[in-house]
This record gives C-alpha cells, structure tokens and sequence, in this order.
C-alpha cells in the first residue's frame, strides 16, 4: 500500500509518517522543504514527482493559524494553502489512471464557530466567521470527489493537538515555567484538545474502516474549559498562583486571531468516531497531560 501525505513534516505529519510504515505502508511526503528520502520514505516537492500509483492521500497541509497576525493578505495566503491547493490535489487525484481509493483531508473545528457551552458533533450547522468560513470551502473542496463510487472522502474536523515539543502546548504552558498558571479572557470558553498520538491513531483507523465517509471530529471525548485546563496542568506542574489574560490584552497582542482562535471555542464530541468503535488512548486531558509532562522530562 502506497499512501501519499502532504504537510507530512508538521507537527501531526512528523508523527504520522512513521507510524504509517509501521502499518505496512510505503510513503511519499509532499514537502516544500526536501529531505533525503528513507526506506520506504519518499520526498518530493511537487505532485507531478509522484510516480507510483497511490492508494491514499492524507491532506495535511496548510499555512499555520497562529504564526502571524491576520492581515487581508496572511489570510488570503491562509485560503491558499488550505482550499486552492486541495482544489490543485483533487485535480491531480482524477488524473491519475488509478484513482486513490481513499482521501482523508483536514479540516477543523473552527468550522463550528463559537457556540459557548453547546455541544457539537458532525451534524451541526457551521459557525459564523472567518475560521469556520475557511473549513467549509476547504471541506468542499475535498468533497468534490465525494460522488465517485472508487474514492472513499473523510474531512478530519481536528480539534487543539497537544504534545511536547510543538503545536498550541507549547505556548499554552510557558507561564506555567514560570510557576504562573494562566488563561484568556473568562477562561470559560471550551478546548476541544486531543493528544497528538490519538489523532495518529484515528487516521490509521480511518485507512482501514469503510464505513468513515463524511466529516470526523478529532476530539478528546471530554473537553474541558480553559480554567479547567489551568487547574490540570497545575496539578502536573504546580504553579504559585493562577490568573487570566484580560480580553483587551490578548487582542492587542494577536488581533482578530484572538477572538477566532483564542477567546472563543467548541465544545465538541467524537461522534463519528466513537460509533465507529474507536478506542481513545487519552480519554481525559489528565492521562494526555500526565503522558506529555513525564516525556519532556526525560
């Protein structure tokens, strides 16, 4: 089995490439910075390089979120790298004479919007504003394949992906470095997290299972409030006092970000996954954190 991976040098693509061989898979990484290819590891830079036909392609690319503040032309770099290149990817897929028989493409759950304390699962209506804006057209663009009998389509809605050494972790527990523990805003807002080794899992599982078409939530089961991640994490690395970062303060740092991304959030549940029977390693944000912290210690 030939699986073809693109931002597979990212934070959940570094982790996933691996496994991906474990599983009995040959891979190709499309990358815009090339590395020396592997056994059964094949980089390239461009789709046109792909030699061998494939039998999956798991879309992960995209520019970050977080790197830069949102200006007119940072987020219409962000629709780019997101909608016209899996548009460009699904044009390649239908040119091929064999057709890929499996597309799993990312997603998020900013497609949800905010929705406060109301709980979401893959048959709720998209949310307003820019993120959830984004997920339906990068959704859609994936779907385009979604009427032909030979490509199976799943839209992977991932939630906060949490582990060390990288991804939203790594700046959500700097204070607490420093024995301060912090939040943004209320702190009431919902996380919908989910360890990074669970989401490497749940592509695996989605390879194999027929029945995954359509959207999937990658979530924890159990999201927890921004306050509620405080008094966690303080529990794993103990902190002398607790206190959130003013609404005003995490605007003037980050801008429009801050009200899409950081000030608000989704309360969501792996429907889709769990009635298809996959098991959680993490279940709750105490066993991922209790894993993450004793890993970087080491």
């Amino acid at each position: 089995m030939h699986a073809l991976v693109t931002g597979g040098t990212g934070f959940i693509g570094s982790a996933l490439v691996p496994a991906l061989k474990r599983h009995g898979y040959s891979v190709t990484v499309l990358t815009r910075t090339p590395k020396e290819s592997a056994p059964e590891v094949n980089y390239v830079t461009q789709l046109e390089d792909v030699k061998q036909p494939v039998d999956a392609v798991i879309n992960l690319a995209g520019a970050s979120l977080a790197a830069k503040r949102w200006s007119e032309s940072y987020k219409a770099q962000i629709v780019a790298s997101r909608v016209a290149f899996t548009e460009r990817l699904v044009k390649w897929m239908l040119s091929q004479s064999q057709i890929p028989s499996t597309f799993l493409s990312g997603s998020a759950i900013g497609y949800y919007g905010d929705r406060g304390g109301e709980v979401v699962d893959e048959g709720s209506h998209r949310g307003q504003g820019f993120s959830a804006e984004l997920c339906e057209m990068w959704e859609s663009a994936a779907l385009a394949l979604d009427k032909r009998e030979d490509c199976r389509v799943c839209v992977l809605r991932t939630g906060v992906v949490f582990d060390r050494d990288g991804g939203a972790l790594t700046e959500m527990i700097r204070s607490f470095r420093f024995g301060v523990g912090t939040w943004l805003g209320s702190g009431e807002q919902y996380l919908s997290w989910i360890h990074r080794a669970d989401v490497v899992r749940a592509v695996l599982f989605l390879l194999d299972e027929p029945r995954a078409v359509g959207a999937v939530n990658l979530v924890a089961p159990h999201p927890v409030t921004h306050r509620d991640f405080c008094r966690t994490l303080s529990a794993r690395k103990p902190t002398l006092l607790n206190l959130g970062v003013p609404d005003f303060a995490a605007r003037l740092l980050v801008g429009e970000m801050a009200d899409e991304l950081l000030l608000s959030g989704q309360r969501v549940e792996p429907r889709a996954l769990q009635t298809l029977g996959f098991k959680f390693r993490f279940e709750s944000l105490d066993s991922a954190l209790i894993d993450i912290v004793s890993r970087t210690k080491r």
